[in-house]
């Protein structure tokens, strides 16, 4: 028996709708040609198909000959909130009412839900010319078209929820600072992240597809079990999934780099292993502050010990009952303990500012200062502590006076003259100044041995004592980097002079040169 034309065509439509459905997975282009079909087999002029929001207005996801103007009025109007609280039926008499209006009585409508696992998500809409009502069959006709439209929003819509997901995890791994690694079963290198290809040295197409074992390999043997000796124990069909080993990484280019790898499985629901998620950790930092941790311990006991051994020393011998001292023999004694007992007190309000420092910075207490009087009184009182040096004071005659903390500043001085004394035998000290614009900028200088190159990017650091410095002086390493800290807490900052041209700058290799700047 032949099928009407009508049926046909109607047959060959659901045909092709079906197709660009398995097809295409791009929404609008799917709901375009479901409307066009729609228009044509219901000899319609016009239609549209509107989708529910998810905060629940409603927003035109297809329209077919529908005048611009008439789409701009409607589409702010269906995104109102009155408008996305009707049903379908109070939807459709509404569109009827205005396409009536806007016709002049010449466009009749119908709308059919979009309905997905039972819940409407959008409308089918479409206007026709002729008074005629629709027919049980137009609109049966218009349903079928409606489900399948539906099924295209529901797939595209899971489609989008995946993309966006994908793009989520995308955009989590790649921000992640730590190094993310993704395994599959068979230890294979299924994805990296941009942080592991940094810390690591590769790109990340180098490393997908690699081994496990191929890629991380340990310098010397780490801390905790590895993965491979894990899973020949069990792991992780263990009560604790969670793997955690700690090493020196080995890289394509040297060194190898401090890494901490926490290693956590992802289980099918049969309880078979599928993934493998590996978290590395740059842990450079952590163990650099073992090391300051270490070398505070080192440096802070042995210059405790020293002060303390003298203090007690003097003390004992004085006390003995079986001797009387000379007045002389006394006072050279007494001498010694104060001198060491303002070395304690010097060095214990070092560690406390140091600590101050590391709870949030410093405070200040601003006042007018005139940097050559106080360079000045500073000198005076270092000459009074050594004779084999000379320390001169040059500064512009017309230095400004600058708003800052004297105490503090004052503190820098004594450290930087401090240091001259100390690492120069004998020789010129000599604390300069000069004005710029927006600055002053103060130095000073020694004819000591110099800083060796190796140690100039660490002096201000905290607790770092270069090698020659530890063999044959005293300190705990704090003074420069207090110095550093506050010189930046008045805005200006602190560096080692590398120029040699200067008409007080000694020869190259002769000595050192130490400025800082302040604000004017």
């Amino acid at each position: 028996m032949m099928l009407p034309d009508f049926r046909v065509r109607q047959r060959d439509y659901l045909l092709e709708i079906s197709k660009t459905i398995s097809q295409e997975l791009d929404l609008a282009k799917v709901l375009t040609r479901i409307l066009r079909i729609s228009t044509e087999m219901l000899a319609g002029q016009a239609g549209l198909i509107a989708l529910k929001e998810a905060d629940g207005g409603w927003r035109v996801a297809a329209a077919h000959g529908i005048p611009p103007a008439f789409l701009r009025y409607l589409e702010p109007l269906l995104a109102e909130e009155k408008v996305a609280e009707l049903d379908i039926n109070e939807l459709n008499r509404m569109l009827k009412e205005l396409a009536y209006t806007a016709s002049m009585g010449l466009l009749n409508g119908v709308a059919l839900p979009l309905a997905a696992h039972k819940k409407i998500i959008g409308v089918i809409f479409i206007f026709r010319s002729y008074p005629d009502l629709f027919s049980a069959n137009d609109k049966l006709l218009l349903q079928s078209f409606a489900d399948q439209a539906a099924i295209a929003v529901f797939n595209a819509q899971l489609y989008g929820q995946v993309s966006y997901e994908k793009q989520r995890l995308d955009a989590l791994l790649d921000s992640a600072a730590d190094g993310i690694l993704i395994l599959n079963a068979d230890h294979t290198i299924e994805r990296a992240n941009t942080a592991f290809a940094k810390l690591y040295g590769l790109s990340r197409d180098a490393i997908h597809g690699q081994s496990h074992g191929a890629v991380i390999k340990w310098a010397r043997d780490p801390q905790g079990l590895t993965l491979e000796e894990a899973e020949r124990g069990g792991w992780p069909l263990t009560p604790n999934a969670t793997l955690y080993v700690e090493g020196d990484l080995s890289r394509p280019e040297p060194p190898p780099l401090p890494v901490g790898i926490t290693y956590a499985p992802l289980l099918a629901p049969d309880g078979k292993l599928r993934n493998i998620i590996a978290s590395v950790r740059d842990i450079t930092h952590f163990r650099t502050a073992e090391e300051i941790k270490s070398t505070f311990i080192s440096v802070v006991s042995h210059e405790l010990r020293t002060p303390v051994a003298l203090i007690k020393g003097y003390v004992s011998t004085l006390r003995r009952e079986d001797a009387r001292w000379e007045r002389a023999v006394v006072e050279d004694s007494l001498a010694v303990i104060e001198e060491e007992a303002d070395r304690l007190s010097r060095m214990i309000d070092d560690l406390l500012d140091a600590s101050r420092l590391q709870a949030g910075g410093l405070s200040l207490n601003r006042a007018d200062v005139s940097l050559p009087l106080l360079a000045e009184r500073l000198a005076e009182r270092f000459r009074t502590q050594s004779k084999r040096h000379t320390i001169l004071v040059d500064f512009p005659e017309k230095c400004p006076v600058i708003l800052a903390d004297e105490n503090r500043i004052s503190q820098v001085l004594s450290n930087l003259i401090s240091n001259a004394i100390k690492y120069s035998p004998e020789g010129e000290i000599r604390v300069s100044g000069q004005v710029r614009p927006d600055q002053i900028v103060v130095c000073v200088s020694d004819q000591g041995a110099g800083i060796d190159p190796h140690d100039m990017p660490h002096i201000f650091d905290r607790f770092y004592r270069a090698d020659k410095a530890v063999k044959h002086t005293k300190g705990a390493g704090l003074g420069l980097y207090l110095a550093r800290a506050i010189v930046e807490a008045h805005g200006g900052r602190i560096w080692v002079d590398a120029s040699t041209t200067s008409a007080h700058r000694p020869q190259p290799d002769t000595g050192a040169r130490i400025c800082f700047s302040l604000p004017r």
